[in-house]
């Protein structure tokens, strides 16, 4: 019972507050108080811009100059040299390649490859591999299984480079043992 009271004393509260603020007009801005002189009110909104129609928005009257100072040129005659190399003519035009990031993706592009693998579609799951590098750069597994794929598939360059990739990223992993054992074998085989 105690709750129920309380309950209604605050939606009661919260029905005034509305009506209220629905009772004032929005157009009409808050009264100053009566003990402020009136030369301090007209000196504030001196200061203030205000927009010259009301419905518009007082931020075109606060818009702040980006433009450099006049001098700047004589003060700073190197400053162009100093961005010359940062941005090309043509990135403006040309739009910037993005490169997507899916982790969960390139999970699944390993699990599919793992399959490809025990089926011995050595090609397939080379594909696969591959486009999970292209969601996950830097996938240590990734690397790894890309590189038994091209030594299945007898690119032993190729191979030797994705061990070492893997060896990289994760030199005393799970799986470094074998890509150590695999690139001295293909050392020897050369």
């Amino acid at each position: 019972m105690n709750r129920l009271a309380v309950f209604v004393c605050l939606l009661s509260l919260a029905s005034a507050n509305c009506l209220a603020q629905q009772s004032s007009s929005p157009n009409t801005p808050p009264s100053s108080s009566p003990t402020s002189s009136s030369s301090s009110s007209s000196s504030s909104t001196q200061n203030t811009p205000q927009p010259s129609n009301p419905s518009e928005s007082s931020s075109r009257d606060t818009r702040i100059d980006l433009s450099p100072p006049r001098d700047d040129t004589k003060t700073h005659p190197d400053s162009k040299d100093a961005v010359t190399g940062l941005v090309s003519d043509d990135s403006a035009t040309s739009p910037v390649p993005v490169h997507p990031w899916n982790p969960l993706k390139a999970k699944r592009d390993i699990d599919v490859g793992d399959f490809y693998f025990r089926r011995k579609n050595y090609k397939a799951a080379l594909d696969r591999y591959k486009e999970a590098l292209y969601y996950k750069d830097g996938d240590a597994i990734a690397n790894f299984r890309l590189a038994e794929c091209q030594e299945k598939l007898g690119d032993k360059a190729e191979a030797r480079r994705y061990y070492e990739q893997y060896l990289k990223i994760l030199p005393e992993g799970p799986l470094a043992k074998n890509a150590r054992a695999s690139l001295e074998r293909l050392a020897k085989a050369q």
